[in-house]
């Protein structure tokens, strides 16, 4: 079977989906035995509480709250309650779980002396605190002095407190019922509980419209006297204030004078109207100064019918005579008596202009006197109106105190009698629908669906804490590990040995025959190294870690058997601070090694120890010096490597770690090649990156990581290495006779050596 080293990085699953699942599938199943065992360790734990707690009883009654109130008269006024309301319900609700019907309830079922609730008769609890404070009499304790009824008060207080929180009111939805609920450890008293708390409620809703009704009725008593003697007070004052005045029908009165005061008025207006023409005429007659002539011409005069009968008889008698004229001379009889006519006519024309100018101012006169008497009537009426309306507007003022205080007496006086009429039939707001029975199943504790619960929640806990303990925990535990977080090569692993804690792991072990995993696995270390380094001369390997006991000792000394096989190999200790190359192959402490050599106090021969079993060359550290650092930085050291460069194949160099001091830092420059130690699921990632950070530094050339004590059975199930150890046949039982021929070339010479090989 060829070996080959894993060259690519790359994953050959893409799906990002699928390699979290795995991730997380991996997770659950490394610690699905933890998550198991503490699930199965709380659910234990809660199946004891559960099973010793004691059981609980809810019953359960249906109570219908009546939104229509059964009054025999309307007088909703007086409570101030609107029952069509939600907030009406939701006020009852509120009722239910009152202190108040809690005390009443507690009261009446003398729950302060049940032993359920009475803390006195109770088991005492143990109390951790009043515990230590009694162990510790030097700690000041509170004393209170507290009187017996003050002792009660409190007792009560908590006893309702308990009561309240144990008492469920739940509404069903779209009705007006409701259903209330009580956990007890009695099933009787869970169920009287519930049925007296629904009574109690009842009578309380009763009591309270009783209590405000004859509250009501007091009120409107006093306030009703009161009105009484208001109504009474404003009457009299009318009736005095009538008779004061001697009104009977000032209405009618008023209307009398009103009417004669309008006549009044007319007359007035008629008399003024008639004042107006007559002052026209008698100005225009005083102009004419009783010229006939002139007051003839005047149109008033003029046109007056006896002015124009006395016209016409003037031009009657003209008429005649310019008739007579023309027969009869001057002298004739006839002539002289139609003369006489004429005159006669002319002179009662005269006569009657006189007398009738006579009587425009008479006229005159008259009128004007009439407007003066009719002025002062309508003055005189419009005061006695003005007086009588004074009078009107006071009564009725009066008359309107009268009125008011009237009706309010009257309402008051039937609301009285409608509260009366309440207080005399009261109807209960609520019934119980469906009463309380006692239970016959305990609701509390659920015990089935606690565990459940518990286990699943213990599960998922578990999980949580799995995954929490994957975050926290930052080692390097798979190639993917190293190939992602430190960004390096892996060159192979070694499997965790079968060890007791005080028991080493033997210094030969990687010829035991039947520890084939751990020595095939050096061999994979190997052949990678060297495949590595077919194109480089790599003859100087220094082994290290980031910190002690991470195994580097360990695999240099295997590497150095697993290439002895095959190349001549030196094996140095450059550790000069904690050495043990010479402690696992049993040398004396005095032995003279590397830093003898390097101090000049002996020679490389006489520090160079061969080992038979493996074919190998060592160096021990030697003497621990005061300065390791100085000697490795010497050129003695550098010499020293040129010279055993010459002498065999591979030189390994097992060095201080790099986080303890900067001993590896100083080897590896004078190092081909170096390997870097990680303890599996062990050391830190960011311990690990320091320590590869310090190398690159320095220009150090790291072949790769090495994983040590991997437990292979347990990647096995998680799939953590798969494609990995696999390929080197790391599970595989093989028969050990098989010898392929692995074949490298190094300083290019071939190099043929059987290996076993699974």
């Amino acid at each position: 079977m060829s070996l080959t080293l894993l060259q690519s990085n790359e994953n050959p699953k893409n799906d990002t989906d699928t390699l979290d699942l795995l991730y997380y599938i991996r997770v659950i199943q490394r610690f699905k035995w933890r998550i198991l065992s503490l699930a199965f360790i709380i659910t234990l734990l809660t199946s004891v509480v559960v099973f010793s707690l004691t059981p609980k009883y809810s019953a359960s009654a249906t109570l219908l709250i009546q939104a229509e109130q059964a009054n025999v008269v309307s007088i909703e006024e007086v409570y101030g309650v609107d029952s069509g309301r939600k907030e009406y319900f939701f006020t009852q609700f509120e009722i239910l779980k009152s202190r108040q019907i809690a005390q009443r309830v507690v009261d009446r079922l003398n729950l302060l002396k049940h032993p359920e609730f009475d803390a006195d008769q109770q088991p005492k609890k143990f109390n951790l605190i009043n515990e230590i404070k009694a162990l510790l009499p030097f700690l000041p304790q509170k004393s209170f002095n507290i009187s017996e009824e003050e002792t009660l008060n409190r007792k009560n207080r908590l006893i309702v407190a308990d009561f309240v929180s144990r008492l469920t009111i739940t509404p069903i939805i779209k009705t007006q019922l409701v259903v209330i609920s009580f956990i007890s450890e009695s099933p009787k008293l869970s169920a009287d509980v519930v049925n007296t708390l629904a009574d109690v409620y009842i009578e309380s809703h009763l009591e309270s419209k009783l209590m405000m009704t004859e509250k009501a009725s007091s009120w409107l008593n006093e306030r009703l006297s009161g009105l009484k003697n208001k109504l009474d007070i404003s009457e009299d004052i009318l009736q005095a204030y009538q008779n004061k005045e001697q009104l009977v029908d000032i209405d009618g009165i008023k209307s009398i004078e009103a009417t004669e005061l309008q006549e009044l008025n007319r007359q007035l207006s008629v008399a003024k109207q008639r004042l107006k023409q007559s002052e026209n005429i008698y100005n225009l007659i005083q102009e004419k100064n009783n010229d006939v002539t002139s007051l003839i011409a005047l149109p008033e005069v003029l046109n007056h019918r006896l002015i124009q009968n006395v016209n016409e008889a003037l031009q009657r008698a003209k008429t005649k005579k310019s008739e007579l004229q023309g027969v009869y001379g001057p002298k004739h009889p006839i002539m002289i008596a139609a003369e006489s006519e004429l005159g006669s006519v002319n002179e009662n024309l005269g006569n009657q202009v006189k007398l009738l100018v006579s009587g425009i101012s008479n006229e005159y006169q008259s009128a004007k006197a009439n407007e003066i008497s009719l002025v002062k009537a309508v003055k005189a009426k419009g005061q006695r109106f003005r007086e009588l309306s004074t009078l009107d507007t006071k009564q009725k003022e009066l008359k309107r105190e009268v009125e008011s205080n009237q009706q309010l007496y009257n309402a008051f006086f039937n609301r009285l009698k409608e509260t009366k009429e309440v207080g005399e039939f009261q109807s209960a707001n609520a019934r119980l629908i469906d009463p309380a029975q006692p239970p016959l199943i305990p609701a509390k504790p659920r015990k089935k669906l606690i565990i459940g619960l518990v286990l699943v929640a213990s599960i998922v806990l578990g999980v949580l804490l799995a995954f929490l303990f994957e975050v926290l925990n930052d080692g390097i535990r798979s190639v993917e590990d190293v190939e992602t977080k430190l960004k390096q090569r892996m060159l192979g692993l070694l499997p965790l040995q079968n060890l007791k804690r005080s028991q080493k792991l033997p210094l030969r072990h990687f010829y035991d025959t039947k520890e084939h995993a751990f020595g095939e696995s050096i061999r994979t270390i190997r052949t990678s190294l060297l495949l590595m380094n077919i194109e480089h001369e790599a003859k100087v390997i220094s082994i290290t870690s980031s910190i002690p006991s991470e195994g580097k000792s360990t695999i240099s000394t295997n590497l150095s058997f697993a290439l002895a096989q095959i190349e001549k190999v030196l094996l140095i200790d450059a550790d000069m601070r904690r050495p043990s190359i010479a402690k696992n192959f049993e040398y004396p402490n005095y032995q003279a090694g590397l830093s003898n050599i390097l101090s000049g106090t002996h020679s490389l021969e006489e520090c160079t120890i061969h080992d038979e079993d493996s074919g190998i060359d060592i160096i021990t550290a030697g003497t621990l010096p005061p300065n390791p650092q100085e000697l490795l930085a010497s050129a003695a050291f550098s010499e020293l490597l040129n010279t055993v460069k010459g002498k065999y194949d591979r030189i390994i160099i097992d060095t201080a770690p790099t986080q303890a001091v900067s001993d590896a830092v100083l080897v590896s420059k004078q190092s081909d090649s170096v390997i870097y130690i990680v303890k599996a699921d062990s050391t830190r990632e960011k311990v690990i990156i320091s320590g590869l950070s310090r190398l690159m530094e320095v220009g150090a050339r790291i072949d790769g990581i090495v994983l040590n004590r991997v437990d292979l059975k347990q990647a096995a199930k998680y799939g953590e290495y798969t494609g990995y150890y696999d390929q080197y046949g790391y599970n595989s039982q093989v028969d050990a006779s098989a010898e392929p021929t692995v074949q490298v070339n190094v300083e290019n010479k071939k190099v043929d050596k059987s290996v076993e090989n699974s």
